[in-house]
């Protein structure tokens, strides 16, 4: 008998999406972006200068810090204070990696954008979407910038979102919830640009292995899914 998805969806529907605009007040942008019951606060703070290493190269900066707050789940989790997990650390890269492969850096000039993203409430595929709910705020930031007359055009060269696929019994399933996360046995997630390049694959069997074919399939999976969450960060830019 094949899995049957907890919320009732089937094997190649996301969860619903929804980005809200302008979530907080005193940020450059920010978007508060729904993927189910997973909530992540994306904020973007634009500050003059660059790190040492490219002071002076006319060159800016992006980079990412990601935190889940300690209520996003239901049993508590301690805040990371002193030393960051490494689980924590890896997803911020993997954002700040994402990101910056959405921006030409050498037209930003020596200004440093800073990306936030804050889990409210945690059912998986949280690093998902922050970098597809990121990016809208991202896309903001950089119109606003064009608007105030600090940049000639927006620095950014394409769009980019990310979703999650996986394998349970075989069977290939988009955008994981938290029930369907645990139980996979190949649990991928996949970057991708407006023009369906990858940007980044993160996958790996939780037991056994995979084919080549079972991965063609997750990434056929993944390139629908993000089509559909281009298409929603688009409308909701241009509403």
């Amino acid at each position: 008998m094949p899995w049957q998805r907890p919320d009732g969806r089937a094997h190649d529907s996301l969860r619903p999406i929804q980005f809200d605009l302008d979530f907080t007040d005193f940020a450059t942008s920010s978007v508060l972006a729904h993927s189910g019951n997973t909530r992540v606060l994306c904020t973007v703070t634009v500050e003059p200068g660059v790190p040492r290493f490219l002071k002076d190269t006319g060159q800016g900066w992006l980079t990412a810090e990601y935190r889940m707050l300690p209520s996003a789940t239901p049993e508590r989790q301690r805040r990371e204070l002193l030393k960051l997990s490494g689980r924590t650390q890896e997803i911020q890269r993997l954002i700040g990696r994402s990101l910056r492969a959405a921006v030409d850096l050498k037209a930003l000039g020596e200004r440093t954008l800073l990306i936030d993203a804050d889990v409210l409430q945690a059912d998986a595929g949280t690093r998902t979407a922050a970098i597809t709910g990121s990016w809208v705020a991202l896309a903001q930031a950089l119109d606003r910038l064009v608007q105030a007359g600090e940049l000639d055009q927006s620095p950014l060269t394409h769009a980019i979102a990310a979703v999650s696929v996986g394998l349970i019994e075989g069977q290939p399933l988009l955008d994981l919830k938290y029930e369907e996360d645990v139980a996979a046995d190949v649990d991928l997630n996949v970057v991708m640009t407006e023009q369906l390049q990858v940007i980044e694959i993160q996958g790996t069997a939780e037991s056994g292995s995979f084919s080549r074919s079972q991965l063609n399939s997750l990434l056929d999976l993944a390139e629908q899914g993000i089509e559909q969450l281009l298409q929603a960060q688009k409308e909701t830019l241009s509403s």
